[in-house]
């Protein structure tokens, strides 16, 4: 008599996204499209607009401090709250603090007001984006969690920098910077009610009262886990490395691209546009290179070794070769490609701590907000001193670095250097996926 076969998976859980949350991988989606819209631009429009750009530059670490305090808190919320509220949360502080930005500060042109509400305004997208984070992280299968993590950052780096920056180049012709500002709000509100409203799954709740650790015990579980784990530690440092120097070229690249090199924003924002769109189908890739490869080999080979050549080569090729878009674009690319090798770390760290996954992911996700000022702070103390070429290379030394630390990242319990984190394809095992 034959076993009664296994239903048929749909496509959403063949591509390696948990069917109860696909509709949040789209509200992330159109969230960080409006998130993005300025990352190609503000910059610039500031200065215009009188702004010197120190005091841009310490507008943009302002707002990474906010991200980062925000990013650390997502995860620890997220245990005493549930993602769903810690969402909610984010989704109202980024429509507040983006009206304060809109409606006082740039019509006044007021450096304080934007302080005020574009700095705060950093507490929204990591409370909104992180707290996803974790719910995927509760949910989705150990077999496929590099590829459902993949797919978040398919829809986090889609929308920041990626289909923002394209939704800014097509829009300012038309509609001007500043209305282009408004159209990011409506794509936030957008983006955020899809995720919360049509996302059913009941792990997004509170825990239950009394489970788990008091608020002030989850606070600093999630800070003292950084030594009291130091491959935890290790990890968050790797993650604050990943993108810093992407944080950090939002401050001087589009100055650096259009007025040295010499391409119109324009073609700069089509530059980035291309480096991101890179960006998003490398996260897909890497998250499945990772479950099969090695979640920590793919993270030191493709992201940090990667990296620290990428980011010399985005410096150096278009500034010898002048405004020739087609070889920037190369550069271009070749960057966004090797920024997505670090993805398998969403996935390696909360099994680096698989008693306290919410103090791993909230570290990883300090991590993940501190490089939000971490990269504008090298900008503002470096580029007086050292120049735009110092300061690359001081973020293709941090890459460097970030290397040599993935390399330690092994689960408790791997014998050895061939041990790969979280997947059986350093024994040669096929990766087994779940009905």
């Amino acid at each position: 008599m034959n076993a009664p076969q296994a239903p048929p998976r749909s496509l959403i859980t063949r591509l390696g996204i948990p069917p109860t949350l696909a509709w949040g991988y789209l509200g992330l989606l159109l969230f960080m499209i409006g998130d993005g819209v300025e990352s190609g631009y503000l910059s610039p429009y500031l200065s215009d607009r009188g702004i010197p750009d120190t005091r841009v530059a310490l507008l943009f670490t302002v707002y990474g401090i906010a991200a980062a305090v925000a990013a650390w808190l997502s995860g620890v919320l997220s245990e005493l709250w549930g993602p769903r509220r810690v969402m909610w949360a984010g989704l109202g502080i980024w429509g507040v603090f983006q009206l304060l930005f809109l409606i006082l500060a740039i019509p006044m042109s007021s450096y304080p007001l934007m302080m005020l509400g574009y700095g705060l305004r950093g507490l929204g997208y990591p409370l909104f984006a992180y707290g996803f984070l974790v719910w995927i992280a509760g949910v989705a299968p150990r077999a496929r969690l590099g590829t459902a993590m993949g797919w978040f950052w398919f829809a986090f780096t889609g929308g920041l920098p990626t289909l923002g920056s394209l939704v800014a180049g097509g829009l300012i012709p038309h509609i001007g910077a500043y209305a282009t500002l408004w159209a990011a709000l409506a794509l936030v509100a957008a983006g955020g009610l899809i995720a919360l409203l049509l996302v059913r799954d009941d792990r997004g709740g509170r825990r239950p009262r009394g489970e788990g650790p008091g608020p002030a015990a989850a606070l600093l579980g999630s800070v003292t886990i950084l030594w009291r784990n130091p491959r935890v530690g290790a990890g968050a440092v790797v993650r604050v490395i990943n993108t810093a120097s992407q944080f950090g070229f939002f401050v001087i690249m589009p100055i650096h691209f259009t007025r040295t090199v010499g391409f119109g924003l324009t073609e700069w924002l089509h530059l980035l546009s291309a480096m991101f769109a890179t960006n998003i189908f490398a996260n897909l890739l890497f998250g499945v290179v990772g479950d099969r490869f090695g979640w920590r080999r793919t993270i030191a080979w493709f992201g940090g070794a990667g990296c620290t050549v990428s980011t010399l080569l985005l410096f150096y090729v278009p500034t010898a070769a002048g405004a020739n878009f087609p070889l920037a674009l190369v550069v271009a690319a070749f960057y966004g490609a090797t920024l997505a090798g670090y993805v398998p770390i969403s996935a390696l760290m909360p099994s680096l701590e698989p008693q306290h996954k919410g103090q791993a992911l909230a570290a990883l996700n300090l991590g993940a907000g501190a490089s939000t000022f971490v990269g504008p702070a090298v900008v503002t103390l470096f580029v007086g001193p050292l120049g735009v070429e110092g300061v690359v290379w001081i973020f293709a030394g941090m890459y460097a670095v970030s290397c040599v630390l993935a390399l330690f990242l092994k689960l408790p319990g791997s014998p050895g250097p061939a041990s790969e984190a979280g997947d059986e394809a350093s024994s040669g095992a096929p990766v087994r996926t779940p009905a």
